[in-house]
């Protein structure tokens, strides 16, 4: 089998071993850099765009004029181009910002600015059971072939209310991972309203806000969230859950349990 193109061989003590390539993506807007981030170098056209879409920098990937991802010798660029009223906007509200792995909220300049306003999922008329999410999550396991390789890496995956993954990215950074995903359905024409999000990660503020900002009404993940996590998603209206032990029937949901039936 063919090495993850994400993923490359490296000596060790005791032989070899596959680690996840770690580049600098600096995604730049009407030729400034908004934002520089480490990231896997795979997907990076979906990452370009559900960054774009989770921060807020846009609402639509009709107001990206072009896209284009350009190698350098230091990682790689995501040069986008705006419509001409979202790039005004873009010239307002500019800032510079280096995004490490573990981090989504680098480059925010102020306290209100890390607790922004989240758009309100609470009308969104979503249902879909335990079992199918405890499914998917057994699934998500045998569709990850960088975690497979590396032992190292995150995944998003979007599931159906049947229970099925009809999308799913990787990356060594969890808030990257779901960026990609999000990139993804909006690159697909699925709208995230009508399934919910499966992380292989914790569930920070940051996860709730880009779920929410994205329009997808359940976060789902294999590990607990925190306070502020539940916090902001109930003011958001989305449907928090987790189940670090599904497989004994350890299945926690933190709000908005009416969107998940037993």
């Amino acid at each position: 089998m063919a090495p993850h193109p994400a993923a490359r061989e490296m000596p060790t003590d005791s032989g070899a071993r596959a680690l996840p390539e770690e580049v600098a993506v600096a995604l730049t807007y009407q030729g400034s850099t908004q934002a520089v981030m480490m990231a896997s170098p795979s997907d990076l056209e979906d990452f370009a765009l559900g960054f774009s879409l989770s921060e807020g920098l846009i609402d639509s990937a009709r107001e990206i004029e072009s896209l284009d991802i350009l190698p350098h010798p230091q990682g790689f660029e995501a040069r986008l181009w705006l419509a001409a009223p979202r790039a005004e906007a873009m010239a307002a509200r500019r800032r510079r910002s280096m995004g490490p792995v573990g981090c989504g909220l680098c480059g925010i300049d102020s306290l209100e600015a890390a607790l922004r306003p989240l758009p309100e999922r609470g009308h969104v008329a979503l249902r879909l059971s335990q079992s199918a999410l405890i499914g998917a999550a057994d699934a998500l396991r045998a569709q990850q072939p960088l975690q497979d390789a590396t032992r190292a890496a995150h995944a998003a995956a979007f599931v159906t209310p049947q229970g099925d993954i009809l999308c799913l990215r990787e990356d060594v950074g969890r808030h990257n991972a779901l960026d990609k995903l999000i990139g993804a359905l909006a690159r697909g024409g699925i709208d995230p309203a009508t399934g919910a999000v499966l992380m292989t990660s914790r569930l920070s503020v940051d996860m709730v806000q880009k779920t929410a900002i994205a329009g997808a009404p359940v976060l789902c993940a294999v590990s607990a969230p925190t306070v502020l996590a539940v916090q902001q998603a109930e003011a958001a209206g989305l449907t928090l859950a987790c189940l670090p032990r599904a497989d004994r029937g350890q299945f926690d949901i933190f709000t908005r349990p009416d969107r998940i039936t037993t």
